[in-house]
């Protein structure tokens, strides 16, 4: 019998099909059963609910043990859209106080956002109030698929220190993105130490696994809770800061733009670091925050500005010590070099000063802030060839002494946002001026802080530490302790500037003479020996700016200070009073009945006036 090929082949043509059908049956089968689980996921959600358990976050106490930040429970309404059966939306609304039309714009955007799944939780709405916590809890049954999520907000002791502090917010995609700690709805610092102190601050998530019935009733917990994961709580910090000092430095800056910055010398702990305009923490917590936040933004004063340490200002006289160590440890001078002020320094070009004695030496012209004498001083080492070759080069000496004290870098504090001011560089003035083509003279005005220098009232405030310490610094920082952990090393490690300490008794000395007999006489209080300098800032666009920074005592430091008030005039109107207060404060408790006048003048001042903001 002749073999029918035709039908052989199809044979094997059949059956070949049939195994690659049965291949991939089995391919499939594996991805639905092994390799996928997004089907286990939904069956296992049938069955069980895992509601995650936010841990309390760290407490925030001041340098004295006095809480300041702490937690309050908050409560959002929750959702598994999957879950959600038929209800009276009507009813929903009344309960929670929302109209029909923000209940659908809820759903809507619920829907758009990008993390949104039907299976998993969905936050519905934030912060709601006990009272509608209470409404909510005895209708919930009324409506399958929603439930409450315990979570807590912050709450203040004092309304003080929001330049420090932060405050906490919801996250967004690029948060979840960078870590994946966070899922939609959590919530990060954001701004001061509770932004950069945020992975110590906000604990460890827990889990709590509850089983429910067909129906998607709770039964109770899975395994009897032994399957559950518990939260631990943030760990709690305590600050440097002195908030009865911060306290009273905010009133003393009211209606006034500017900042102070003080530093307990020996450690670098931060003691007060007010920033003014400020505004009151408690408007960035709760169901306004968004609202309120977007007029902070829009406020023509900036008080989101932390001007104690983003502001970069000129520094005018308080600049003046550096110029006297720098020149003695280049020995340009020492304590008996004397230069002529007729009024002023006067030399090709002038630069104006007030009247005082002529000839004059380094202590002297630090008790009158003579411009003269740090003019001359300027010149003789940026124009000593013999010395240091090309003014270029002279001038980068002249910079790196400056980098050592603190100028031109941020110093590392322990927040966010730090400015770097500005030192420039003898390249910068070579591409202005040519190279070759500029000296001193050029320049003259940076010998007395103004021109091109800019630093900020932290930068002035850690050089003021560093003369109280007789030549050196520990990096400013916020943060005193961290609970059950230690601070990074930067904190307690001592810079030492490329000044020899025995010229910082020189300065010390001047910066005692100011406030016995000179521009800083409002700063002495009672019989603590106080030291101080002040600056008047030329300032192009307005009124000059007022600055001071002093410390005390002179021997065995307990406080230096800087104080920055923009547009407020001489830096012994209102630096040096506010500075002197702020000392007399912190070192005796109280304000002397003598001295009440003065603290009531700068109380009642306002010099917000000649900001030249379009709102007063």
């Amino acid at each position: 019998m002749r073999k029918d090929y035709k039908l052989e082949k199809r044979k094997y043509v059949v059956g070949g099909f049939a195994v690659v059908l049965v291949i991939i049956f089995i391919i499939r089968l594996f991805e639905l059963q092994v390799a996928d689980s997004r089907y286990k996921e939904n069956a296992d959600s049938n069955a069980f609910l895992r509601k995650t358990v936010y841990p309390s976050r760290g407490l925030i106490y001041d340098r004295n043990g006095e809480l300041i930040v702490y937690n309050q429970p908050a409560y959002d309404v929750m959702m598994i859209p999957r879950d959600v059966q038929p209800f009276d939306t009507v009813d929903f609304c009344n309960t929670l106080q929302i109209t029909r039309e923000e209940f659908d714009k809820r759903m809507k955007d619920l829907r758009a956002d990008r993390g949104y799944s039907s299976y998993s939780q969905q936050t519905f709405m934030s912060h709601l109030s006990a009272k509608d916590y209470g409404r909510l809890q005895e209708k919930l049954y009324r409506y399958p698929g929603f439930f409450i999520q315990k979570r807590i907000l912050r709450q203040y002791n004092h309304i003080a220190g929001a330049n420090i502090l932060g405050n906490i917010r919801e996250v967004n995609s690029r948060d979840i993105e960078k870590d994946d700690y966070y899922r939609p709805g959590d919530y990060t610092g954001d701004l001061g130490i509770e932004k950069s102190y945020e992975q110590q601050l906000r604990g460890v998530k827990g889990m709590e696994i509850l089983i429910r019935d067909a129906r998607g009733k709770i039964q109770g917990r899975y395994d009897d809770g032994r399957q559950d994961v518990k939260a631990i709580s943030g760990k709690n910090l305590t600050l440097g800061i002195d908030i009865e000092l911060q306290k009273y430095g905010e009133q003393l800056m009211q209606n006034k733009i500017g900042a102070i910055v003080a530093i307990e010398p020996a450690t670098g702990e931060i003691l007060a670091m007010v920033s003014s305009p400020t505004y009151d923490p408690t408007t960035l917590i709760g169901r306004e925050r968004g609202k309120n936040y977007r007029e902070l933004v829009r406020n023509p004063y900036k008080p989101l500005y932390d001007r104690s340490l983003m502001a970069a200002y000129p520094p005018g006289s308080t600049f003046k010590p550096t110029q006297g160590l720098i020149f003695e440890q280049e020995g340009i001078v020492n304590t008996e070099t004397a230069f002529p002020c007729y009024h002023g320094y006067i030399n090709g070009v002038r630069v104006g000063c007030h009247g005082h004695e002529s000839p004059i030496t380094l202590k002297p012209a630090i008790r009158t802030s003579c411009n003269a004498y740090f003019c001359w001083g300027l010149k003789n080492m940026i124009d000593r060839r013999s010395k240091y070759g090309t003014p270029a080069k002279a001038f980068e000496v002249w910079k790196n002494h400056l980098v050592s004290m603190g100028y031109g870098y941020k110093l590392g504090i322990d927040l966010p946002g730090e400015s770097r001011g500005f030192i420039p560089n003898s390249a910068f003035y070579s591409k202005i001026y040519g190279e070759g083509r500029w000296s001193a003279n050029t320049i003259i005005s940076i010998a007395i802080g103004q021109g091109e220098i800019l630093a900020t009232p932290l930068q002035i405030a850690n050089l003021c530490a560093t003369i109280a310490n007789r030549g050196y610094y520990i990096t400013p920082h916020v943060v005193k302790e961290v609970e059950g952990d230690t601070i990074a090393s930067i904190y307690k490690e001592k810079h030492y500037p490329t000044i020899d300490r025995k010229y910082y008794d020189d300065i010390v000395e001047g910066m005692r003479m100011a406030v016995v007999g000179g521009t800083c006489r409002n700063a002495q209080f009672g019989d603590i020996e106080v030291c101080g300098k002040t600056g008047t800032a030329q300032n192009p666009h307005g009124r000059d700016h007022s600055a001071f920074m002093g410390f005390a005592p002179m021997d065995n430091p307990k406080i230096a200070i800087c104080v920055y008030v923009e547009n407020a005039g001489f830096g012994a109107t209102y630096g040096v009073p506010i500075g002197g207060l702020m000392m007399e404060k912190y070192l005796t408790g109280e304000i002397s009945p003598q001295r009440k006048y003065l603290e009531q003048r700068m109380l009642e001042s306002n010099t917000i006036l000649y900001s030249g903001v379009k709102k007063h």
